[in-house]
């Protein structure tokens, strides 16, 4: 349990990190900072890893493959979750502009990525 505190502690640092860039970023072409739903971008983003990160932990012991379509599943929630919450607005000019797709996959990339390097690694140290 305390590796998987770690792991969030490093999420959330490493978000916070990219927000910040990505805040720079949009400052630096005079964009509004705070639109598009941004801040809710980070914040689901990082507690949907936090809930996958948390079925899988609990169903790898028993079945590693369970806990890979586990995975596998949390990321189809993702994607329901941008076409619920996030699509709906980002469309409500006629089309979804690069700006409003950036805001909601950057945070989506980086928790994917962090996602799988750390579950790959509990999966290559578990005994057979």
């Amino acid at each position: 349990m305390n590796k998987n505190i770690k792991f969030l502690a490093t999420l959330m640092g490493t978000l916070a990190i990219v927000f910040g860039i990505h805040l720079l970023a949009l400052d630096a072409q005079d964009k509004p900072l705070f639109s598009h739903k941004i801040i809710l971008a980070y914040v689901v983003n990082f507690v949907l890893a936090a809930i996958i990160l948390f079925l899988v932990q609990r169903n790898m012991k028993e079945n590693s493959a369970q806990a890979g379509f586990i995975f596998f599943a949390g990321s189809l929630l993702k994607f329901m979750v941008f076409f619920l919450v996030f699509h709906p607005s980002y469309k409500e000019n006629g089309s979804m502009e690069t700006i409003e797709f950036i805001t909601f996959f950057v945070p989506y990339a980086v928790c994917l990525i962090l996602e799988v390097y750390y579950l790959s690694k509990q999966l290559n140290n578990q005994s057979p």
